[in-house]
């Protein structure tokens, strides 16, 4: 039997009881003002607020057997991908006529009524009943929430099947006895409360349980629980609990201290986060990790290319200062020591091996991070994910040369000591010394590149700027023009100085990839009579490609040379340890070689012009300081 929620405070067929010493039966309780927004009206703004939170999830699918009647069940996955009306418009769950959502954040005082008892004016309970189609302020069903199922009375069982992303427990007690919750138990092998409840004595003794066995709801729906040690904590089903005036933060034998969002979201841009596993027993306990492959994504959802490549950081290594690392192809375990006691909590810090990542650009990777106990108490369920980062943005580092190519040449030399003369008016030439030597001090050279999505498309600049744009946007352009002239005080500039300057600061082009495994190669052409040639001074004779009566331009190779530098970075993939491994897809190094090729004269009976080249090498390091796909040019 349906009903339109506005008809009454109270389902039809269920009379308002009381949890003994608690509850409101009376319509004169409390309520404060809500001032213009009433409870509907805020209940639909936050849960089409929180609708709009969902973007990429891990899958997995929890069941509840329920029979004709309430049910109460506590989910552990967060199925707000989809809104309600369309979860239930599938025929396979027709039998669930309704569905009450508890928010325990929602204070006492608001209760017109019994909180055992659902009603949807005035209450922390939301509602979807079936039918009521825009009207029901439940929308979407939402994670680490208890909820009132109602079957219908011609079907005795029933397997609801809700598909969601795992979410980390979250619990709040209040002494006022209103906490209705479930706990994340094994889903195997159930664990009685008395077990389960053993390493919290106090809230054992102190216990009163109700719990919902479906049918009508009325004085004996809920029904206390007496006998805890034959009473199964089943994984999915809610309860009512109150133990006095004692405040509980017992739900498990041991407790996470989770980073801020309370999951384990790496995008494309984190490198590594921390989770701190306490042990909340008096005993030893031993906690284990595994990763758990993801289910397939429901339809409009994307698509999963595997479980991530989690890295679990190891000790320091005290030689080179680098952490090692373990990975999750294999279960790993912690052994705790009791609570209160050295060892008895550790910090895991977690990573993925970008290295490992295959696929394009914003591909996902997800899967479950599971816990858990050597006691069989709990299985606490984690989301992780990744997506493949684009390589695209601006790269800033700098080059070492350490080596420099030597040609010195050793000249024959005749019986009198002097040097042979060819007959060409040359020296004859006995030996030349042409490898490299190390340089007394590495030489820096600053780089600026900037790369497209997979690395490619790379362009060496000589300064660039980073700012607020006219239109409001935060840009990278190759001018200072190009940037809001009225917020210049939060732009930067970026140089280069050994690189040949031009007004118009037109980026060189590379061929290649900035990518492990991949080279980039830049030429960079200087004309012998460009000003910002080194080797043209405008202020001396010698040097200015003037004529000694200063009317007329020399030629190239008479007082300056023209000047190509071929640049070349050969990325190395990432070293062995877990800092290299994980932050891979901002940072990059490798060798770092250059062509230094000076141009003169053609000299009469000679194929081409004179030329020497000079090499020099050395590594690099470039970290990325953008995303910033777009370098705006004009």
């Amino acid at each position: 039997m349906s009903r339109t929620p506005a008809a009454s405070p109270v389902p039809p067929g269920r009379s308002p009881i009381t949890l003994p010493g608690r509850g409101c039966v009376s319509r004169r309780c409390f309520r404060p003002a809500f001032g213009p927004v009433g409870p509907r009206a805020l209940w639909a703004l936050l849960l089409a607020w929180g609708a709009l939170q969902t973007a990429r999830a891990q899958w997995l699918t929890q069941s509840f057997d329920l029979v004709a009647g309430w049910n109460a069940v506590y989910l552990h996955v967060d199925a707000s991908h989809a809104v309600l009306d369309d979860l239930m418009a599938a025929p396979v769950n027709a039998p669930i006529e309704e569905v009450w959502q508890w928010n325990s954040d929602v204070p006492a005082a608001q209760f017109t009524q019994n909180p055992a008892v659902p009603a949807d004016t005035g209450s922390p309970w939301a509602s979807w009943v079936r039918g009521q189609g825009a009207e029901a302020v439940l929308k979407r069903l939402a994670g680490n929430r208890a909820y009132l199922v109602r079957l219908r009375n011609d079907t005795p069982g029933f397997r609801w099947q809700v598909q969601g992303r795992p979410v980390a427990p979250r619990y709040i007690w209040t002494t006022t006895g209103l906490n209705f919750l479930g706990f994340p138990t094994p889903p195997e092998a159930a664990p009685s409360f008395e077990n389960f409840l053993q390493p919290a004595p106090v809230l054992l003794n102190n216990l009163e349980l109700y719990r919902y066995g479906g049918g009508p709801m009325g004085p004996g729906n809920p029904v206390r629980v007496f006998a805890l040690h034959t009473t199964p904590v089943r994984r999915g089903e809610a309860f009512w609990l109150r133990a006095g005036d004692y405040f509980n933060r017992y739900f498990g034998p041991f407790a996470l201290e989770l980073p801020p969002g309370r999951s384990l979201e790496f995008g494309d841009a984190s490198s590594a986060s921390s989770l701190r596993l306490r042990n909340l027993t008096a005993q030893p306990l031993v906690v284990t990790l595994s990763l758990v492959a993801s289910e397939s994504a429901p339809a409009g959802q994307p698509a999963i290319l595997g479980p991530p490549p989690v890295l679990i950081r190891g000790p320091r290594n005290l030689t080179d200062l680098t952490y090692g690392y373990q990975d999750l192809s294999a279960p790993r375990s912690w052994a705790l020591q009791p609570a209160g006691q050295p060892g008895s909590d550790v910090e895991m810090v977690l990573g993925v091996n970008r290295s490992a990542m295959s696929g394009q650009p914003g591909d996902l990777y997800a899967g479950i991070l599971r816990l858990t106990d050597s006691r069989a108490l709990s299985q606490v369920d984690l989301p992780v994910s990744a997506t493949v980062a684009s390589r695209a943005g601006l790269w800033v580092g700098a080059a070492a040369v350490t080596q420099v190519r030597h040609y010195l040449t050793q000249y024959q030399r005749g019986d009198d000591g002097k040097p042979v003369l060819q007959p060409d008016g040359r020296y004859a030439v006995e030996s030349v010394k042409n490898d490299l030597g190390t340089v007394g001090r590495p030489y820096p050279l600053r780089l600026i590149l900037h790369t497209g999505a997979d690395g490619a498309g790379a362009r060496l600049l000589q300064r660039v700027f980073i700012g607020p744009k006219p239109d409001g946007t935060v840009g990278v352009t190759t001018r200072e023009e190009l940037l809001d002239a009225a917020q210049l005080a939060h732009a930067r500039r970026i140089s280069a100085v050994h690189l040949p300057w031009s007004a118009a600061n037109v980026p060189w082009a590379g061929t290649g990839a900035l990518r492990p495994g991949a080279a980039v190669s830049v030429p960079v052409t200087v004309s012998y009579d460009d000003a910002a040639n080194p080797f043209l001074h405008l202020y001396h004779p010698d040097h200015d490609n003037l004529n000694a009566t200063f009317d007329q331009r020399l030629e190239r190779g008479e007082e300056s040379y023209e000047l190509r530098r071929d640049i070349t970075l050969t990325v190395r993939p990432p070293a062995d340890d877990f800092d290299s491994l994980t932050r891979g897809h901002n940072t990059v190094s490798g060798h770092y070689a250059e062509l230094i090729t000076l141009t003169g004269t053609t000299k009469a009976g000679r194929p081409g012009p004179e030329s020497r080249t000079f090499e020099v090498r050395g590594t690099f390091e470039l970290t990325r300081l953008t995303d910033i796909a777009e370098l705006t040019t004009d």
